[in-house]
């Protein structure tokens, strides 16, 4: 059956569903219509009638506080996105089954109409399944427990739970009136995510899971289209999407519906263990250019802002607590330059082009052997090319259209009028920030102790026959779980005479283990997000007669992606053997173990204020360092400015932070990044592995501490300490500007030419300029570096080049000239050679490198 050219969600592609009874086909087709003011064809998302090529960013709303989204999605918009993308997180929702909770950060609602109010629009990706590193993938632990569940499957109590949340969300966004359809900023809603792997595993019941979840979304009558991402067989009229690095290869399935790229990956996640990802803004705006250059018709960053995984939220398991994810928008909210600028110049460059690329399909023409052209022409006269090079190591110097064009490495230069480059992807015109983290307290903080106690049979503990799965016994309201059993020893054994100890071998699902015996710790054993399964295997000093075995079993996240979530599992799953008895080997997995459902502190709630006023806490030279399982207080005034803050937790082991009752999240610098560091080119493809840092360090040292946390004096900071560090090193740190760089070409492409030109004023081009900016309330103290020529290196690590201007550094230090930079909190300088002194080698393309440092 054909479709018209613009094609709505509700109404006449009903028709087009695929149904199992015909009885569903009725119910739709009985519903209201809803007014149809988002529709699409193959090169546009159409909104009240405007064609439009669509770019937006995820930010997700439980990963930052209230207090900073304002802030935060007037930065997306300042950086050129229409639309802000979020996930709906099920487990934060709904808690219990039919508890439902919508407030602090997760109001949903709240957030959507800030969007709104800066004038944007909203792509609301409810799932439920959201995966996102998230604990669970988003979905609700009793979920599991629910009598003959079977997750994302053709299954029908998940199907009623699931039809259930997604309902809820949907009546709540119109009661709210936040579908775009009744004039809110909703346009595009997702049901599922990521589910073509997952049915392609499964196979037919997977299959039929897709047709229903495409049903009960359509059914919903939002009047907006649906999405499914990853999702190649998705039934109409629901649009199948691309999720990756890149996506330009990517069609959607059918040739009406519009290309979209719902997840344009600005970085990798950070995993404990792992070292920190990086993409650089390079190969980013050039995958964005080269997916739009053929055809894209919507973008999304993830993340444009990743935040952080507080309290226990981060999945994985070993999900780390930041979730950076090297974003335009850092965790603590500020400019990541130059990805955040790069990424502004790129779409104004692309919306130069919009009406020239919604008109039609473009012309494409081979530039040479890894060089092409693509061009839209509208008919009125619109005109819009990108000029391509997709060689890793060489330019490319192409001719087009009469005119010749110098192509770096692995970039696409944009021409809004098929003749002006405005933007080139590898020519970052914007400066490099480097940030730093400054300590506020100049005498540390003072800290008392408390000593968590390992678990007794006297404690309201479980004893059973054999081992238990910990998320069932724990229902995952805690990371801790102790296993307790008791072992007999008689006066006989040889190991008594002879000092052999026997072993003990403990088999676990993860994720990590602390082994007592006799109330002392006999060693302990962590997994990785690679393999969270992992094995004890020590010797063990036992007595004659009984001897308690106490095992802390520490969970480190839920895993968020995969198969058959009704059946994963944690803890000590066994066996656990003993080994080197008279008798040989004993099996202790069978005899009875007690169970203790978390610690004594968390169940006195040590960490809020009234909990942490119900023990006697060590003060003075008697606090606890370098000891497991110890709580450490201190109480600490807010820090004046509004700086972002984060806690060092650089001497610490592993363990969690609460501040004024509130959970920072997990912490573990202990676990040091294992992986391979070094230098990075932006060119050819990039994988998470590509460029990474913090190769030997910890993978993440420092904790965001949001402000609206703080009062202005008695703030409470509890932490608990796992693994054995020291708090004295633990300090209260802002994150500020450290240093700026610019790296700039004498030949830089730049928007501003185009403006001059769009008004008819003189057409002469304007040279390029450096930009260095401080941040608010600093001021440039000194230029560590700048040269004209060729020089070297990267931001915070340059180096002069075969040819360099001896007076590369008047220009931004001498007082006399207009362009100095010293005491400013910004200044530009124009790159010119005769701003340097002359031309320090003619006929050689030069570049002007410089480092200021902020203060």
């Amino acid at each position: 059956m054909g479709l018209e050219p613009a094609m709505c969600n509700r109404g006449k592609s009903l028709l087009l569903l695929s149904t199992t009874t015909t009885l569903l086909v009725f119910f739709f087709s009985s519903l209201p219509l809803a007014t149809c003011s988002v529709s699409y064809d193959h090169r546009a998302i159409i909104v009240n009638g405007q064609r439009r090529i669509l770019i937006s960013g995820s930010i997700h709303y439980p990963r930052s506080t209230p207090e900073m989204w304002p802030d935060l999605i007037q930065k997306a918009k300042d950086g050129g996105l229409d639309v802000i993308q979020t996930y709906v997180f099920w487990n934060g929702h709904e808690p219990s089954p039919g508890k439902y909770y919508f407030e602090n950060r997760y109001d949903l609602v709240r957030f959507i109409k800030l969007v709104q109010q800066a004038g944007l629009y909203v792509n609301l990706r409810i799932g439920p399944y959201v995966c996102a590193e998230w604990n669970f993938g988003g979905f609700p632990v009793w979920l599991k427990y629910i009598p003959g569940i079977s997750f994302r499957t053709d299954n029908g109590p998940f199907k009623a739970a699931m039809a259930g949340f997604t309902t809820k969300i949907v009546e709540m966004m119109k009661a709210e009136s936040l579908f775009e359809s009744q004039g809110g900023p909703i346009i595009l809603s997702q049901i599922e995510n990521e589910y073509g792997p997952v049915e392609w595993e499964i196979g037919a019941p997977g299959k039929a899971y897709t047709e229903w979840a495409a049903n009960l979304a359509v059914g919903l009558g939002t009047g907006v289209p649906w999405v499914m991402c990853k999702q190649d067989d998705a039934p109409d009229p629901i649009i199948n999407t691309c999720n990756g690095f890149y996506c330009e290869w990517f069609t959607p399935n059918q040739p009406y519906k519009p290309k979209m790229w719902t997840e344009a990956w600005t970085g990798w996640y950070t995993e404990f263990g792992g070292p920190v990802p990086h993409r650089p803004a390079e190969d980013l705006a050039f995958s964005v250019a080269r997916f739009i250059q053929k055809g894209g018709a919507f973008i999304n960053y993830y993340m444009y802002h990743g935040g952080t995984n507080f309290g226990r939220t981060a999945g994985g398991p070993f999900i780390a607590t930041s979730y950076d994810y090297d974003a335009p928008l850092d965790e603590y909210g500020l400019l990541r330059q130059p990805k955040w600028g790069h990424l502004k110049d790129l779409h104004r460059a692309i919306k130069m082009c919009e009406p020239a690329l919604v008109s039609g399909d473009p012309t494409v023409t081979s530039l040479g052997n890894n060089q092409e052209s693509y061009v839209y022409k509208s008919k009125s006269g619109a005109c819009a090319a990108f000029l391509a090079n997709y060689d890793t190591n060489s330019f490319a110097k192409v001719e087009f259209d009469g005119m010749h064009y110098n192509l770096p490495p692995w970039s696409i230069s944009i021409l809004p009028d098929c003749k002006n480059t405005v933007f080139n992807t590898a020519r970052v015109g914007v400066q490099t920030t480097q940030m730093t983290m400054l300590p506020l307290q100049s005498d540390g903080l003072s800290w008392v102790s408390y000593n968590e106690e390992t678990a007794s049979y006297e404690d309201d503990s479980i004893t059973t026959v054999g081992l238990l799965e910990q998320i069932n016994v724990t229902r995952d309201v805690t990371d801790y779980l102790w296993y307790m059993t008791a072992v007999t020893i008689g006066p006989d054994e040889e190991f008594l005479k002879n000092g052999n100890y026997p072993v003990l071998s403990v088999l676990s699902a993860g994720h990590a283990l602390h082994v007592f015996i006799n109330g002392e710790l006999s060693g302990s054993v962590y997994g990785s997000l690679e393999n969270p399964r992992l094995t004890f295997t020590g010797n063990v000093k036992l007595m004659a007669g009984s001897n308690k075995i106490s095992l802390l079993s520490i969970a480190v996240g839920l895993p968020n992606v995969g198969t058959h979530f009704e059946t994963w599992n944690a803890g000590v799953l066994g066996p656990v053997m003993l080994n080197g008895l008279n008798e040989g080997r004993r099996d202790l997995s069978w005899q009875k173990w007690s169970y203790k459902i978390g610690l004594k502190g968390e169940a006195l709630q040590l960490h809020s204020l009234s909990g942490s006023s119900s023990v006697e806490w060590v003060e003075g030279p008697l606090v606890a360092q370098k000891q497991l399982l110890t709580w450490y207080k201190t109480i600490f005034n807010a820090p004046s400015g509004e700086d972002a803050l984060a806690l060092d937790m650089g001497t610490m082991g592993k363990g969690q932070i609460w501040i004024n009752d509130q959970s920072i999240g997990r912490y573990w610098p202990a676990y040091k990044a294992s992986g391979s560091c070094g230098d990075c080119s932006y060119s050819g493809e990039y994988s998470e592995k590509k460029c990474q840092s913090n190769c030997g360090e910890a993978s993440q040292r420092w904790y965001h501490v949001p402000r609206s946390w703080l009062k202005p004096t008695g703030n409470l900071l509890v932490v608990f300490e796992e693994w054995g560090g020291d708090p004295t090193g633990i300090s209260l740190v802002r994150r500020t500007v450290g240093s700026v760089c610019a790296d700039v070409s004498e030949w830089q492409p730049t928007l501003k030419n185009w403006h001059i030109k769009a008004y008819g004023r003189p057409e002469r081009p304007l040279r390029p300029k450096a930009h260095l900016s401080c941040a608010p309330g600093q001021k440039i103290s000194s230029i560590k570096f700048a040269s004209f020529g060729t020089p070297q290196g990267v931001c915070g690590n340059f180096w002069e080049g075969s040819c360099h201007a001896h007076k590369s550094y008047d220009a931004f230090e001498k007082e006399n000239l207009l362009q100095n930079c010293i005491g400013q909190e910004w200044c530009s300088v124009t790159v010119a050679a005769e701003v340097f002194g002359g031309d320090p080698c003619p006929n050689t393309m030069k570049k002007l490198s410089v480092e200021a440092i902020c203060q």
